[in-house]
């Protein structure tokens, strides 16, 4: 009788352990399919790296930022590191009205359609506004309005190849508020942006 408990005990032992490597790998596999098909190419034919992945998220960024008429002040926000992938984000410091919203994020969607970036979804909430895109060679690029009507930036690379990721070198057209996190809310007030702003 003890003999057929430790083999049951022993089955079951098994089972749960089996069952389990499973789960796992059908969430990693998970995890790479969607970003297999995402893997981003470095200029000399090897892999990508992280730090050359955040370096495009930054130009990227810089040049819907540079975009924006009239322009509008803006901060680096956190960078953050996935298990194979980066991402760099801005935050608007410029108040930007309710009733300038609208043509804001359609200024932003114009220029990433002209610079062949795919529309990928879009939030018409008249809150909480937001517009995602996407590059042929994979980088996500968003823009959305929170709290306060604060307007963020953000991009996300591919997988890449896991690196060290230094500071963004692009350098903020206002305060950089360097080690503050959270952001303050936006600020900056524009003849433009403010319009009908209390």
């Amino acid at each position: 009788m003890s003999r057929r408990f430790q083999i049951i005990a022993v089955a079951l032992a098994v089972g749960f352990t089996l069952s389990a490597c499973g789960s796992e790998n059908a969430q990693s596999g998970a995890n790479t399919s969607t970003t297999a098909t995402k893997s981003a190419t470095g200029t000399k034919g090897s892999s990508m790296d992280m730090q050359e992945a955040a370096d495009r998220a930054d130009s990227m960024l810089d040049a819907v930022l540079k975009e924006i008429d009239p322009e509008v002040q803006w901060a680096h926000g956190p960078t953050t590191k996935g298990s194979c992938d980066v991402t760099r984000r801005r935050t608007v410091m410029t108040i930007v009205s309710a009733d300038r919203r609208q043509s804001f994020l359609d200024q932003v969607e114009k220029f990433w359609r002209t610079s062949d970036y795919r529309i990928k979804a879009k939030n018409n909430d008249t809150e909480f506004p937001a517009v995602y895109a996407v590059t042929k060679d994979g980088f996500g690029i968003s823009v959305s309005v929170r709290a306060k009507g604060q307007a963020f930036f953000e991009a996300d690379s591919p997988c890449v190849k896991e690196s060290k990721v230094a500071d963004s070198e692009s350098k903020p057209n206002g305060p950089a508020y360097k080690g503050v996190y959270p952001l303050p809310s936006p600020n900056v007030r524009s003849d433009h942006w403010s319009a009908g702003a209390s």
